[in-house]
Formats: structure tokens, sequence, C-alpha cells
């Protein structure tokens, strides 16, 4: 089978010519391919924009013809492919896995099908009622800390865009993204260079996960958080809970997939002399614009064609004091969200639905921030540096989760804004109008107002006078490391396995995934 990368496509044209102009890079009619499969699709908007697809055919005489063509483009396909552990589990107890994010609820899949029957903890709610806690807090600022944007089945991903777009070049991810498709996710993330779900999507494909795990003998306990460790000369033996009362759990292997926010785990496991240590992340805000208008800077005069889907961005520069800026998370059609999961702490994220349909575009403009700037050495400086930055943006808003809010025009001149221009935003359950200078600390708030003119100029209309700036998000990936042997996963703490995002060893949901099933992997073969 060969690879053709490359071929392009005007907007409006159909992909029924797809086959034809595969063939003619080969020097071959249409009916000489003997296969033809779509594998990946793009926009390139970097020039005359086109649609870039990539395909795999089979025709005879390959190996001739990849000698005659000498295309660059054209190449054999490789024939690896994810295999899940055949083997099964031989542990003498059963599992425990703490977190049911993408990296907890891949890691219980393999167990649960290597006949581990695990458990699985998750301090938070299923995410039917999930949704509704957040959709209350969103309306009326009563936060839940048990249950809301950042705890509970799925994890902090379930309230995103669910991009599911990664660097890294793993042969788990293709199986990942089938195993989404096949509970219930659109097809077109097996196709599509920057592949989404979306927050509606995800809720389906997390209950159709949560019924193929129950079937397959996994114990899926919500509203049970992990609270303690049992240790006896230096291995795990058990695991306490709190839920609605305390639960001993017997078990010499627990994996860590806890997320990013779970900062009273953190604080157990510090007390417990579990090795961990600081790890540089990135603060910012939520930086938003009308979709049509980056729509616009983008696709030009195709803005708005119905074969082109909403317009997205990836930026970056250094700043002359050597502070990275770059665009995080970017939601399309998407809304600003509370992201909340403390009391007194204000946090931002974005968020969108499937269509992405909504009037905004939203993304993270964030600052690199490493351990010098967390006032400490303590192994978890870095939370408590996320936390005076969420009280400060909770003062600010003046309570009751209010968001502080500027004009992009407003915090360059460093005066408060009054009120909206042409972008509303969409954050909930409300913004205050003020000067973010007021809660957020001068060293960042010069790199962003440095960096925003200089992003504007690869993107017109980045720093558009209008554009609201909305604080904090201070979520963008740990601040601290759970450390591991790169060999067996596990942590100096023999059966605790560090795993995902959380243990700072991801960075979004497909790589967080990739390392519950890399975790799960290496359980199987130790309990053999």
């Amino acid at each position: 089978m060969l690879r053709i990368d490359e071929i392009h496509l005007a907007p409006g044209e159909p992909e029924t010519l797809l086959p034809e102009r595969a063939a003619r890079r080969l020097h071959l009619s249409a009916a000489a391919l003997e296969y033809f499969r779509i594998v990946r699709r793009s926009v390139d908007a970097r020039r005359e924009v086109s649609i870039v697809y990539s395909v795999h055919v089979k025709v005879r005489g390959e190996d001739k013809l990849l000698k005659r063509c000498r295309d660059k483009h054209i190449s054999k396909v490789a024939s690896q492919r994810y295999a899940p552990p055949s083997s099964a589990y031989g542990g003498s107890s059963r599992p425990v896995v703490a977190g049911a994010g993408p990296a907890g609820l891949f890691c219980a899949l393999l167990l649960a099908r290597a006949g581990a029957r695990p458990i699985l903890l998750e301090r938070g709610a299923p995410v039917e009622q999930r949704r509704a806690d957040v959709d209350f807090f969103w309306k009326t600022g009563l936060l839940s800390e048990g249950s809301n944007v950042q705890f509970g089945e799925g994890g902090a991903g379930t309230f995103s865009d669910g991009k599911l777009n990664t660097g890294t070049h793993d042969l788990r991810n293709r199986w990942i993204l089938e195993q989404l498709v096949r509970l219930g996710a659109p097809e077109e993330i097996l196709i599509d260079a920057k592949p989404h779900v979306g927050t509606d999507k995800l809720f389906f494909v997390l209950q159709n996960l949560r019924t193929e795990l129950l079937a397959l003998g996994c114990d899926i306990r919500f509203g049970s958080r992990l609270s303690d460790l049992s240790i006896e000369n230096g291995r795990l033996t058990g695991v306490r809970t709190l839920s609605c009362s305390d639960d001993f759990i017997k078990t010499d292997t627990l994996v860590l997939a806890v997320g990013h926010s779970a900062r009273d785990t953190f604080e157990m496991l510090y007390r417990r002399g579990v090795a961990m240590e600081q790890k540089p992340f990135a603060v910012g805000v939520r930086l938003e614009h009308r979709q049509k208008d980056i729509d616009l800077a983008q696709y030009k005069q195709y803005a708005g064609h119905p074969s082109l889907p909403p317009t997205s961005y990836k930026l970056s520069c250094h700043t002359s004091a050597g502070r990275g800026v770059f665009s995080f998370c970017v939601c399309p059609g998407g809304q600003v969200v509370a992201a909340a999961s403390e009391q007194g702490r204000l946090v931002t994220n974005g968020m969108s639905a499937y269509a992405r349909d909504g009037e905004n575009i939203n993304g993270g403009l964030l600052v690199g921030v490493t351990p010098a700037d967390f006032g400490g050495s303590h192994p978890l400086a870095g939370v408590e540096f996320q936390r005076r930055l969420e009280e400060a943006a909770f003062r600010a808003g003046g309570g009751k989760f209010i968001a502080p809010a500027q004009r992009v025009e407003d915090f360059l001149a460093r005066r408060p804004s009054a009120g909206p221009g042409a972008v509303l935003p969409s954050y909930r359950p409300d913004v205050r109008w003020t000067d973010l200078h007021s809660c957020l600390p001068p060293f960042l708030t010069e790199a962003l107002e440095e960096a925003l003119p200089i992003l504007g100029r690869r993107v017109a209309g980045y720093d558009s006078p209008d554009a609201v700036l909305t604080a904090v998000e201070s979520r963008s990936s740990s601040p601290v490391r759970i450390l591991r042997d790169k060999e067996t996963y596990q942590s100096p703490l023999n059966g605790l396995y560090p795993c995902g995002e959380g243990a700072g060893y991801a960075g979004g949901i497909l790589s967080a995934a990739a390392d519950g099933i890399r975790c799960a992997e290496k359980i199987i073969e130790a309990a053999k």
C-alpha cells in the first residue's frame, strides 16, 4: 500500500475528485486504484487557502511505481499498529486507579480487558450529574468542590474543546482514537489533522465507556477521594478513600491519575514522603475574539465558506526578558468557562461543542513560569503560586466567581475598562470590567503587553482593541511532577504508578490517555 501526501482541493471542490488526483500523481488512471482511503485532512491557509489530504492506495507494481515517480510525497505505508497486551493479569490484588480522566479511564480499560478487575476511584460525579452541577455553578456562582470543571468523570478535558491533537508520535494514539469512535465519537477524528470531539459528544462517549468498564468487571466508585496510603517497608499495601465513610482497600498497585488540580492529594502524597519536584508550567488569561474576524484574517475571501471549519490559530513568541508567550487550548466557536475547584479562587478555561458554532473564538494567552517564579523551594510551591493568582482574580471580580475582564486596548493603555466593545464576553456567571494589572503580577502583564502587538502582526486582529482578556488561566498543566522510574513507571514507593497530566507526564487528552495505557502495560508485565 502507498501513502500519497499533499493532495490539494480548493474550498468547494468535492472529495470525489481525490481518487483521480491521487492516480494522476502515480501517472495512472483512477481505474487502476484497487483501494483508496482518506487518512488525513487539514486546512492550509498560509498562501492560497486549500484543503490538504493524505490518502492510502493500492495498485499493482508499487515498488516500480515508487522508483518511477520519484515524488517525496509518495511512500510505502508503514504497517505497524498498536496491539494491547494479550497476557492475562496475574497480580495478587485488584489494582486501584485514582482518577477517571483520560489517563485513568484508559489505564482501567486495559487492566479490565486483561482480567484485572480494577477499582476506579473518582472524587467527582458521573458525567450526567456533573453536567448539572457545572451548569448550576455557571448560572449561580455556587461551586461544588467535589463536582466541577476539574473533578468528575472524564477529568478536566470533559469541559473543554475535546481536542485530540498531540505532538507525540505513538502507535497508541491511533488506537485511542479508534476506541473513541467505537464509543460514539465522530469518525472524522480519524482523519482530521486537528481532531476534536466537543463537550456535547464527550458526554455520550464517557457514558458508553463506563458501561464497557462495568461489563468487564471494573468497580467504579464515584464520590470517592483518595485520602491516604498504607505503606510497609517501602511498599504500598493499601489505600484509604474518603466518601460517605472512610473505606480501606487492600492493594499493592495504585495508579495516580488524579489530574493537575488535585491539590489536597498532592499534599497528602508529600506528607507520606512520595518523591516529587517542582515543574515549570504557564499562566495567563483567556483572550476572546469574534470568530468571523479571525476567519476573515485567516481565510480571506473564503471566510464563511461552508466547506471550511471555523479557523483556529497557534501562536508564540519570546519577549525581550526571555519569557515565552503562547496561545493555548484554542476553542473556535466556543466560550470562556468558570473552571474553579476551590472556594475563593477563580480559574478560567475554554470549551466548545462539536459544531463550534458559537459567536466567539477564545484561547489561552499564557506566559511560561519556572520554579524561580514560585517564591519558594517546597515541592508544592507552584501550587501556592497558582492559588495566589486565583485569589487575586477572585477579589478583582468582586466575589461570586465573577471574573475580571478588560478590553485589549485598555489593557495596553493600562486603564480600566468600562464595558465591552464589539466582542461580548461569553464567561458565566458574569464579568466585571476592570484593570487586570490590579490582579496579575508585573512580570506577567509586561510579557502580555509586549507579546500582543507581536502576535497581532502574525494574525491580523489578534490584538484588536475590542478583544477581551479574562483572568486568570492558571491550570494549563500540573505545577508538580511525581517522580517515577523510566523503565518500570513506578515511584520509589514500590507499587505506586504516577500517571498522566497531574503527575507531570502528559499534556492533553490524547497524551494523557496514552500514558495511562503505558502504565497499564507496565502493571500487567510486572504482575506476570
